[in-house]
């Protein structure tokens, strides 16, 4: 087994891939994984726009080429994520860490 097949499948228990890191601009990332079995559907994307919405970061989720806003509903539903997908949570702004702490903990307990 390869270490890109090990971090998959630890993914898929964990919820996380990665670790905040900041990028040198001020723009914080983190590699989380969908570990629902139903994917992000309405109830975890409700949940995950609510707690975004409590930072004062600008708080960016994004899939392949896709990037949309993290406090909106809407938006997070236009990526169909389904589980096992592996998303990146951005932020920048004053409080960037903590939001992705916190949202990065949101995946790994599956929303719960």
């Amino acid at each position: 087994m390869n270490d890109s097949m090990h971090s998959e499948e630890l993914a898929s228990e964990t919820g996380q891939v990665g670790v905040v890191a900041e990028n040198g601009a001020g723009v914080c990332s983190v590699q989380v994984c969908v570990i629902n079995d139903q994917g992000l559907h309405a109830r975890p994307a409700a949940r995950l726009a609510q707690e975004a919405q409590k930072f004062k970061s600008m708080i960016t989720l994004c899939q392949a080429d896709t990037e949309v806003d993290a406090k909106s509903i809407l938006d997070i539903l236009t990526l169909a994520a389904g589980q096992g997908s592996n998303l990146e949570l951005r932020a920048e702004g004053d409080d960037a860490s903590e939001a992705l702490d916190h949202l990065s903990e949101m995946f790994k307990n599956r929303f719960r």
